[in-house]
């Protein structure tokens, strides 16, 4: 985990990068004593995905947050290891509920061993966190209880779908909201909190970690139309392909032009015919959607870069203020 950093953090200040480096490695280190297990099988699909590697991205949002206190103190790492078991274990679900192959390039635990013992993975892993979270208090519990709840419930939305009437684009957004945007947030109170910062400063951290989520899967899903390589860590058009509606889809379908008819026909049906998948794409990736999902992704950014206006200035605040510009930049 110290060979680099994401983000760009990398080559903000050398001492912040170095002292995130060496958190990490401690928080690498505590994830995998998190997930042992006196049964062997069971330590063996618990530590499937933390060995199957990762950016790390929430624990490294922790750490940045810490700075705002005493980065050295000691519940900082058992908090971001709370937040990153948080995150597997919904990789674990999410993959059954996606009927997924792979996840970070390797067979997903559904895949290798079967749908029962990811759902089982993910709870242990659940209950894994919220145990070592009771021991930093009842609002770290409370927080990460509230956080899960708010988790299940933009799963849920999404499964179910826009209500009648509802703006599907509104919708969208709100569910990246609960489902990205509200574990990032709370790696970034935890952090804060943890390392003894002040209120004031752990809920502006918190306010733009949920926004920044929301620009990062914004920049994901772009880049999953954009990019003609497997940068984003799956085949371009993945999400086209399984008919999961991102904002430039949700953008195409609303427009009315006539240029766009047959992007509109396309995307209203299935796409598993790779004539008809690869021509979806194409249109896509020149369409005005495109261009329009740029833009809420930009605003996305700014709105979270905005909530660094209260935080005393220095090297954490420029961190976060650079991975504003590195979320934008990475789907253009």
């Amino acid at each position: 985990m110290s060979e680099g950093l994401p983000f760009g953090l990398s080559y903000v200040d050398s001492a912040l990068a170095a002292t995130l480096r060496s958190g990490l490695d401690d928080v690498e280190v505590a994830l995998h004593k998190a997930v042992e297990s006196d049964y062997p099988f069971v330590d063996e699909t618990a530590s499937h995905l933390i060995s199957a590697g990762g950016k790390r991205f929430r624990p490294l949002l922790a750490l940045v947050a810490a700075q705002y206190g005493d980065p050295t103190a000691p519940g900082i790492v058992p908090a971001s290891v709370v937040v990153e078991l948080t995150h597997l274990a919904t990789l674990y679900h999410d993959d059954v509920m996606d009927e997924a192959p792979l996840r970070r390039g390797a067979p997903s635990a559904n895949a290798r061993w079967d749908n029962t013992v990811a759902i089982l993975t993910g709870d242990f892993l659940f209950a894994r966190a919220a145990d070592i979270a009771s021991d930093l208090g009842t609002e770290i519990v409370r927080l990460q209880a509230r956080t899960f709840e708010r988790l299940c419930t933009g799963q849920i939305r999404e499964t179910v779908g826009p209500a009648p009437g509802e703006d599907p684009v509104e919708h969208h957004l709100e569910v990246l909201g609960g489902k990205t945007g509200s574990l990032i947030a709370l790696a970034g109170r935890m952090g804060a909190m943890t390392s003894g910062a002040p209120a004031g400063v752990a809920d502006a951290v918190a306010s733009y970690g949920e926004k920044f989520g929301v620009a990062f899967q914004l920049s994901d899903d772009l880049l999953d139309i954009a990019s003609e390589s497997e940068e984003s860590g799956k085949t371009p058009g993945t999400d086209l392909r399984e008919g999961v509606r991102t904002l430039p889809v949700l953008l195409a379908l609303r427009g009315t032009d006539p240029e766009g008819a047959r992007l509109r026909e396309l995307l209203s049906g299935p796409l598993t015919d790779a004539a008809l998948h690869a021509e979806a794409l194409g249109l896509l990736r020149t369409s005005p959607a495109m261009v329009e999902a740029r833009e809420v992704l930009l605003a996305w950014a700014e709105s979270a870069r905005a909530e660094l206006a209260s935080l005393p200035p220095g090297r954490a605040t420029d961190a976060l203020s650079m991975m504003c510009d590195v979320v934008v930049d990475r789907s253009a």
